[in-house]
Order: C-alpha cells, then structure tokens, then sequence
C-alpha cells in the first residue's frame, strides 16, 4: 500500500524517535480490517520503535486502533485508513508521541493544559478533504499537551451509519463528548475560540513572559503578512507576526498558476514555502490565536490577543485578509455543515449521486460547478446578474457540460431544511419577480470575500464593505498603523498583488519608525 519512497521517508523521520510508539488495533471483523492491518504492519517495519499488537480494548470498531506511549494511551485514536490527506496526521502523531516537540505557542499550550474536564474529541474527516488534517493534528497536539483530552479521527466514508444517525453533510465536523463542537471550514484558532467560549477561566490561569515593545508587529499570516514580516525583520527590527494559521485563503487553494516565475504550484506547496522563508529570519510568530482589538499606549498600540496576552509595538500591519462572505438569507448559517458548505473540494464526496447548487457566477462559483460536476449528479448554477462573471473559458466549460444548468438574473431567498437536512432552495426571477423552488440536497456558497477587520472598529477608516482605506503608501487613517492585501482597497485581490502590497507596507513601517524616532 505505501511506496518505497514514502517508506523511506517514514524511516529517516522515524530515526529520531526517542520515545517506543505501540500502535494497539482493535480485534474483531470488518472488511476494511486486513487492509488496514497491511497498512499499518508496512508503516511499523521502518523502525524498531513502532509497533503493531491487535488487542481487544474497546475501542469502537475493529478499524479503530490507539497509540500508546510506555504501555500507556496517550488520547490519540484513529478510526479507518489514515491514508490522503491524513496520512500527515498520523505521522505528525506518530513524531509527536514519541518526543518531537509541539510547535504550538507557549502561551496556547498553557491554556489548553489549564483544562481540567474530561474532553474526548470525535473528528469526523474525507480522506480528499484538505482542511480536515488541520483540526486532526490539533486536537491531537491538545490531546498529547493534557491528560483529560482525547482526539479521534473518523473517516466518514467507512462510518456510514454513524454519519446518518448524526446527519453530517460536511467536514471536518467534530464533536466533543457526543455533542456538536464545530463543523464545516474551521481551523486551530476557531477551535481555541471555543474552548477558552467554553472554560473561559483557562485564560487568567498562570502568566506568560511578556514580548519586550515590538517595532513592528503583523495581524496576518497570509502571502501580504508574511511578505511584510520578511521585510521588516530584513531590516533588523523586531518583528511579531500574529496569525490564525500561516498560509490564510492561499492554504486552500489547489491551483496557482498566475504566481510569476512560478508556472504551477498549490496553495499547499506555496503555504510551506511561506512559512520555509519565514523560519529564516527571528520574527516571533503567535500563531492560531486572533486580535481582539488594538489601543493605543504611550504612542504605541497595545495589541490584544485571543490567549489574553497583550503585545506593545510602536508600528502596526494589518494583512488578515478575506473570509468567504455568506449569502444572509433564511437557512445559511443554521445549516452549514448540514447541507451548506462552502468548499467543493472538502464536502463534495457528501453528495454523490445527489443535485446540488452553487450560488455564484465569477471564476470560484464556475469553477465550484466543475469541480462537483464529476462527483454528483447535476449541478444548478445560480447567478444574480443578468450574465455570469467568470472567465470566458469557464463559461463555455460550464455551458457545454451535461451536468451543468446555469440559471441567470435570479435571487436566492431561503435555504429550506427537513429534518436536519438541505431538501431546497428557494429563489426569484428578477425580471419577473416570480418565485421559485428547486429541490435539492445541499448548497455551495461562492459569491466572494469580505474583509476581516471587524477588529479595527474606530480605529481606522473603512469602506462601507468592511476594506481598510489606505494611501499609496498603504498608511490608515491612525498614525503608526498600515495595512496591506485582500483587508484593504487595493484593487485586484491576487496573492502577486497581496505580496507587493505586504512588502510596501513593511517598507512604509520602516520610514516610520525612522522619522518618528
């Protein structure tokens, strides 16, 4: 199952393994289990310190196996083949259980070690879906830093009654002690939110070293952040980067092609290679926590995080970027994960064999509509203007594609449910104003990015929609604070763009500081 290339790379990672990781597989029948078994045996021959044993345990099915740490379980279990996208989970989990040490911030493994309730984390994962390892190797990172929390993963696809007795539409969908705890597009610092949400005491426990006064401290871990944090720290200043997760929109995109001198490459490739360079230079980086507001202090702005930490830097750049923007109609945000997704790549396999729709005509609602083409049943495209606004060469894909409808100058209305399920969607000709309804069983939402900064409320000056308004030197309306990327009014969000604009920034913090000190 696993090619000699990856064996070998598995047996150079393991050769620095301190610690014996056992893997203990659950005993009984199913027809996943021999291969599973094979997997597993194939992985465990690189190294005299992993190894397989079949033992009854309880665990939930005989697909379901546990590591354990010097005849102990350390709160990571895996449920199915973690084979694709969580191939890295299990290896991450593998290195980690055995002595390599969390990159998670000091101050977040304070918090998550400040839990004293039993928590046991169910994640449910597609083996194709590329944001699910995240929340995978999260919760097992919080599983291995307390004693109280266990994490497992669940391929959905070999748990099918599980996932209808829990109406799952969409992943990752995770589960805390059998309760809902957080579906669809969720990363680390969402999962931290709702933690410090649920034991917000965890917060004021302990203290942590305070970061002497930053000269330049970045909100954004995007292709703008990263570019201004390089060219800050190039200039031999003192640099903080704060970031929900380095890489931002660009770790979920599959194709890059207009990244010039580099032909091809994946949001992926590209995050790795980011945050490659970032690792370069010593810019301390607060990575999957969130601000939750800048003062202003002495001259300086006191920046304060999601963790409670509260960091003073004399200049400031804003690069958080986009989020997807939500349609706001009636049946949207109670149904995500149920129904209404909004990446294709993840929650498409939920819909085999099933209609669907995709709201949106630019270049993502297109490209949405061919994507899904080739995994369910038909596709209804719906579009509010009077013509679509995607790439000509799109369109004519679109138009020429069998399973494809393209229904223009139409406003969705309601998003309609049944029993915890998408059964359709309501809409109304804009020319007619006659309504409509098409059933269906789930819903993608592609209709663009709104900015993230609704942290920088009465601090600086916005458009309407939310962008941060800056000058040609991307300066705000506050003194000592600039802004950069897909949060600002520049035009044309491209990461080239996004890129240009970080290192402007950057460029513009340092004039700054040198006229102002």
């Amino acid at each position: 199952m696993l090619s000699q290339d990856i064996l070998n790379a598995v047996k150079s990672y393991a050769a620095n393994m301190t610690n014996k990781v056992r893997l203990v597989l659950q005993t009984g029948t199913h027809e996943k289990r021999d291969e599973l078994k094979a997997f597993l045996t194939e992985l465990c021959s690189v190294s005299e310190n992993l190894e397989l044993v079949e033992a009854d345990i309880a665990l939930r099915s005989p697909i379901t196996f546990s590591l354990q740490v010097n005849d102990q379980p350390n709160g990571i279990l895996f449920s199915g083949i973690p084979s694709g996208h969580e191939f890295n989970s299990l290896i991450l989990a593998l290195l980690q259980s055995a002595g390599t040490e969390s990159k998670l911030d000091d101050t977040l493994k304070q918090l998550i070690g400040n839990i004293n309730e039993p928590l046991h984390f169910e994640v449910f994962v597609s083996l194709s879906c590329h944001n699910c390892p995240d929340v995978v190797q999260s919760l097992n990172q919080f599983a291995l830093l307390n004693k109280h929390i266990s994490s497992e993963m669940i391929d959905g696809g070999l748990s099918p009654e599980l996932i209808s007795q829990r109406n799952i539409q969409g992943v990752p969908s995770v589960y805390v002690n059998g309760e809902l705890f957080a579906n669809g597009k969720i990363d680390t610092a969402q999962l931290v939110d709702k933690l410090i949400e649920r034991f917000p005491e965890i917060v004021n426990q302990g203290e942590s070293q305070a970061l002497p006064t930053q000269d330049v401290t970045v909100i954004g871990g995007g292709p703008s952040g990263v570019a201004a944090a390089i060219y800050a720290a190039r200039k031999g200043l003192n640099v903080t980067m704060i970031a929900d997760r380095i890489g931002g929109q660009v770790k979920d995109t599959v194709g890059i092609e207009n990244l010039i001198s580099v032909p091809k490459t994946t949001g992926t490739e590209l995050t790795g290679n980011m945050l490659a360079h970032l690792n370069d230079y010593n810019i301390t980086k607060k990575e999957h926590v969130r601000v939750d507001k800048i003062g202003k202090a002495e001259g300086n702005k006191s920046i304060h995080l999601s963790s409670g930490e509260v960091i003073d830097s004399k200049t400031v750049i804003v690069a958080t970027g986009a989020k997807w923007r939500e349609l706001g109609i009636p049946g949207e945000k109670e149904n995500i994960g149920n129904g209404v997704a909004f990446c294709p790549h993840c929650d498409g396999p939920f819909f085999k064999g099933k209609e669907v729709a995709v709201v949106g005509g630019g270049n993502s609602g297109i490209e949405a509509a061919l994507d899904l083409a080739g995994m369910v049943e038909h596709v209804t495209v719906f579009e509010f203007l009077p013509e679509l606004k995607a790439d000509q060469v799109l369109v004519e894909k679109a138009e020429q594609h069998d399973k494809i409808t393209i229904i223009k100058n139409v406003a969705t209305k309601e998003i309609v449910a049944n029993n915890g399920k998408v059964v359709a969607i309501d809409y109304q000709d804009r020319a007619t104003n006659a309504l409509h309804r098409k059933e269906l069983a789930g819903v993608f939402v592609q209709i663009g990015l709104v900015p993230n900064s609704d942290f920088l409320n009465g601090l600086v000056e916005r458009t309407q929609h939310g962008e941060v308004i800056i000058d040609q030197k991307c300066q705000t309306s506050e003194p000592g604070v600039f802004a950069a990327g897909d949060v600002t009014t520049v035009p044309y969000k491209q990461i080239v763009i996004a890129m240009g604009e970080g290192a402007k920034a950057s460029l513009s913090a340092f004039d700054y500081l040198i006229r102002e000190s």
